[in-house]
């Protein structure tokens, strides 16, 4: 928790997604507090429908005449030559009165404090909040005003965060799972060169894939998706997020449809209101089954109630299954007995999918033509069935159900959205022989008719506001009265009914009532202005780094002389014998090698015990991987830190934040930049802000799923699975043959390598221009003789860079390395 906040006590807020109009209007129709929504530029759903900058008008006014907020996604990294046009939208949604934005940049964040201050800030799970450590970092630069936590935390970890006093916290609650931490995928970017942190994610984690074990292949039956999560509902652990003080409840689905907005939206709707207000859930069984029907790859409580791996990725389907129904027992021409194992309802014309075991692109699935008994019967023209494929034994799942279609369509498509009424506080002056006075907004209305004194039953409150209140069909309701009748009088019903009307009809001659909104926040500087200053000098001569993965690679660096080594070890317990073996060369040898200690990319509540084991190790430097270790380590001046890839830095703000506030000496370029970016970036900056990875293999998944567990053992964490990522070598093959390294790391999270290391040689020389002298390689499986060679191809390019193109095609003919451009090539 920040130390300068104070406990907060805020109503739970049930978010939105609205990818276009109806979604928007389907959203506030089942009683959404607020939604998010994207523009064309800077959102991480590219592929939604998004609404234009010539929406937003309209679109505020019609969610804040609702009583709705209105959350634009800026959740992407912005690059160096992109600054200007986010400035520009960042004034634009100060202007059409967005109440926030969600945001990944670290620099755009910094941006929209500077020129659009009225914006409220919401950390978005891009920028990978996991620990109370990496919030405290983030908020002390920004002031948050929202933070929305990875998706990978349990109950128990959210709690550390004490949601009550620490920044509001919002958390998902429902919708699709990423395999991988937000902000620390690049296997679009990888396989594909299109970035998730862009926008542009090609679901790869939805893919099939083969199991390598020991380079034999693992014969897995009708498990294929071994990446591919359940989908997240946590409609049942509601009550205990409102406990803890958990303000918002956000669901997924950008891309989805208007039904699938309407329907998540109403129960969730339910189960807030209930769990707000301590009552039993509300939540039915036909609740649950209309979730699973408007969109389900199987539901789940996610990460939320702890670690289950092969439950939540079980790896039997990556696409939208429905609702299971029950077993195949018998098949006769055009009929198919079942054995039911759910309370699914079946109607002629629902949609089912006989789960075969298949490839799920060439499964069967026809329309119900009519139901008898436990018998599905099929129109023997119009199912197109292949009757010899359907057997017993086989999973039934309803995957459509055109009745409860038409029932949630009319949700929100018959539904007239009312905006909300002002509220009038009426005051009442008056005495006997005097006329009525009715005063509202600055607005006095008086009757023709005098008050006259009271024999019997005086005008009291009762009566005063059941007449004031009758506003059906105006713009206005009754908030309150204020009684200032002096004396018991009286005046004829007929006589304050007319007075009414003629206050309504004074108050639409006005026009809008004036809210008491306090006057916007004035930008306090410019882009410009927060852009850091570069001066240039004389160039330094070429640094060589290497990160190994092993004691041998250690020990190759060391006889070839490499001065500065990064140590990124599964088991960190390592860490001080890795110190220890470099300090022994150095004092034989009379070297003077460095040696800087990996973080883990991903650190957890109650997890700091990682960062104290790498401190007690003593190294030079530490290689920080994420906020936490940032917020530990920034002001222990005994070690180098510098900032690795995954801390996301791409463009000059952010650069300047992380070193200036990080307080980190070198910074590692985003993987995300292609040559242009890179040169971009350079340029901004002061010359000796950055390292860059020359040559690697591209960490693709970083996820909390661990496929040894889930696929190689019995159990369902790392308590109970026999730890087979220490006996085995696994790789996972994908639909193009290509074997991609799977390893595990000190929190049992997986990282997936591409297959093909990747170089940026071709581009030495232009990098070397911009006076960047510190290049990295990122060492992986190679053995001592490959590991040596790859450091002597770099070292030769150092020494004659026109040899880049060279080197390229050189190590491409090296078999085991298999290099591409990668992510440094221009798109």
């Amino acid at each position: 928790m920040s130390s300068d906040r104070q406990p907060h006590h805020m109503s739970p807020e049930l978010l939105s997604p609205a990818g276009n109009w109806d979604c928007a209007r389907a959203a506030v129709a089942n009683g959404a507090d607020a939604i998010f929504f994207g523009l064309p530029k800077f959102n991480a759903r590219l592929r939604a429908d998004n609404f234009t900058e010539a929406d937003l008008p309209e679109l505020m006014d019609f969610l804040h005449s609702h009583g709705v907020r209105g959350f634009v996604t800026m959740n992407t990294l912005i690059f160096t030559n992109e600054l200007k046009a986010a400035e520009a939208q960042l004034k634009l949604l100060a202007e059409s009165n967005v109440d926030a934005i969600i945001v990944q940049d670290f620099g755009l964040a910094r941006l929209a404090r500077t020129v659009a201050p009225s914006l409220e800030i919401h950390a978005s799970t891009q920028m990978t909040i996991t620990s109370p450590e990496g919030l405290d970092f983030a908020d002390a630069l920004f002031k948050l005003d929202r933070a929305v936590l990875a998706r990978e935390l349990s109950l128990r970890e959210i709690k550390k965060f004490g949601p009550a006093e620490s920044v509001p916290i919002e958390v998902f609650v429902h919708g699709a799972l990423c395999v991988a931490y937000s902000g620390q995928c690049l296997t679009s970017e990888s396989l594909g060169q299109r970035s998730a942190n862009r926008g542009e994610c090609a679901q790869a984690c939805r893919m099939n894939y083969e199991l390598v074990v020991d380079g034999e292949t693992k014969e897995m039956g009708d498990t294929r998706y071994l990446l591919s999560p359940q989908d997240l509902a946590a409609v049942d652990v509601v009550p205990q997020l409102v406990k803890m003080g958990v303000v918002s409840y956000k669901i997924e689905g950008r891309l989805k449809s208007p039904e699938y907005v309407a329907a998540v939206t109403r129960v969730y709707r339910k189960a807030i209101d209930a769990a707000a207000a301590d009552l039993p859930s509300p939540i039915t069984d036909e609740d649950r089954y209309t979730l699973e029907m408007v969109f389900s790859r199987g539901l789940s409580t996610g990460w939320l109630e702890g670690t289950n791996h092969p439950k939540l990725t079980h790896g039997k389907f990556g696409k939208k299954r429905g609702a299971y129904v029950g077993t195949v027992t018998k098949v006769d021409y055009e009929r198919v007995e079942l054995e039911l194992e759910s309370k699914v309802p079946l109607r002629a014309g629902d949609g089912v999918v006989f789960d075969a075991g298949e490839d799920r692109n060439k499964e069967q699935g026809a329309r119900i033509w009519q139901v008898d008994g436990n018998t599905m019967v099929f129109h023997h023209q119009k199912s197109g069935l292949d009757w010899k494929r359907i057997k017993p034994g086989q999973k039934i799942w309803k995957t459509d159900d055109p009745k409860l279609n038409a029932k949630v369509r009319s949700w929100w498509k018959n539904v007239k959205l009312e905006p909300q009424r002002d509220g009038l506080q009426i005051t009442i002056i008056g005495s006997a022989g005097q006329p009525m006075k009715l005063s509202c907004h600055g607005i006095t209305v008086e009757s023709s008719e005098k008050l006259e004194a009271a024999q019997n039953r005086p005008l009291n409150d009762e009566t005063l506001a059941k007449q004031l209140g009758r506003l059906g069909g105006t713009d206005y309701q009754l908030a309150g009265i204020d009684n200032q009748l002096q004396g018991d009088v009286i005046m004829p019903l007929s006589a304050l009914n007319r007075l009414r009307r003629a206050l309504v009809e004074a108050l639409d001659k006005q026009g809008p009532i004036a809210k008491n909104e306090p006057a916007k926040a004035q930008p306090t500087g410019t882009l410009a202005e927060l852009m850091p200053k570069r001066e240039d000098r004389p160039k330094e001569p070429t640094e060589l780094t290497v990160l190994c993965r092993n004691m041998e690679q250690i020990d190759t660096c060391l006889a070839a002389n490499v001065t500065t080594l990064y140590a990124d070890f599964m088991d960190i317990r390592l860490y001080k014998d890795v110190v220890q073996r470099v300090r022994d060369y150095n004092a034989e040898h009379g070297t003077n090698s460095t040696i800087h200690l990996a973080t883990p990319r991903i650190q957890k509540a109650g997890e700091h015990g990682y960062f104290k084991l790498i401190e007690r190790a003593a190294p030079d430097g530490v290689l920080i991987r994420n906020l936490g270790a940032i917020e530990y380590f920034k002001n222990k001046d005994e070690f180098y830190r510098t900032g690795d890839f995954s801390l996301n830095c791409a463009n000059p703000i952010t650069a300047d934040i992380l070193k200036k506030e990080g307080k980190l000496h070198h910074l590692t370029v985003s993987y995300d930049l292609n040559i242009t970016q890179v040169l971009n970036l350079l340029y901004g900056c002061p010359q000796d802000w950055f390292e860059l990875t020359l040559h690697q293999h591209m960490p693709m998944f970083h996820m909390e799923h661990c496929v040894f567990c889930t696929f190689l053992s019995e159990g369902k964490s790392f308590l109970d699975c026999g730890y087979p990522c220490e006996k085995h070598k696994v790789q996972i093959r994908d639909r193009v043959g290509e074997l991609h390294t799977l390893t595990a790391d000190v929190g049992c999270r997986n990282t997936l390598f591409n297959s093909k290391a990747q170089t940026g040689a071709r581009y030495f020389e232009q990098m070397r221009a911009t006076g960047l002298k510190r290049f990295r390689i990122d060492l992986l499986n190679e053995d001592a003789a490959e590991a040596a060679e790859v450091i002597t191809a770099y070292r030769e390019l150092f020494a004659n860079p026109v040899d880049g193109a060279k080197l390229w095609h050189q190590l491409n003919a090296m078999e085991k390395l298999g290099v591409t451009e990668g992510t440094l090539e221009v798109r």
